[in-house]
């Protein structure tokens, strides 16, 4: 499955390596994960999947954070989830909007039929990028110890949201 989103404007997605672990030292996870089990997770799930977080990077090379697709169990029902994370410096300057935009007509071209991401519910930046791609919230789980909000939308043609 060749999910890897085209460049955007400023914005372009590699695969993320071992190399890439002082980068990701730099991002807010959250979770349990150290920055070298993240990387580790993510390159299984290239090997698993097709897809997994790639590293976004400005043009020029400069690293801006991860987004990219997983699989997530949400109440005993795996989706594929869009998840991103930006470098505290380059928050707030659209960058997670730019990326997950790419991301999810990623997924779309290659038949991916339903999307969601679970974002914590004090986490009011991630709602509205998830809005800006065109995801509802669909309802409120308990996931990782604590409440979160699943977003999600259909992505076959009849069903999707222009992106914003």
């Amino acid at each position: 499955m060749d999910v890897l989103p085209a460049p955007t404007e400023r914005l372009r997605f590699r695969q993320m390596t071992e190399a890439d672990l002082r980068d990701v030292a730099t991002l807010k996870l959250g979770g349990s994960r150290s920055p070298a089990s993240w990387i580790e997770w993510t390159q299984r799930n290239y090997e698993k999947h097709g897809f997994g977080l790639w590293v976004i990077e400005t043009h020029a090379g400069e690293f801006v954070g991860d987004c990219g697709l997983t699989m997530q169990e949400v109440e005993d029902e795996w989706f594929v989830e869009a998840g991103w994370h930006v470098r505290s410096p380059l928050q707030r300057q659209g960058y997670a909007t730019e990326a997950a935009a790419a991301v999810r007509t990623a997924a779309t071209a290659a038949g991916i039929e339903h999307l969601v991401a679970i974002i914590r519910p004090t986490n009011v930046a991630s709602q509205r990028v998830a809005s800006k791609i065109g995801l509802t919230l669909q309802r409120e789980v308990h996931k990782n110890g604590g409440p979160a909000l699943v977003f999600g939308a259909g992505l076959r043609t009849d069903e999707s949201r222009q992106v914003q």
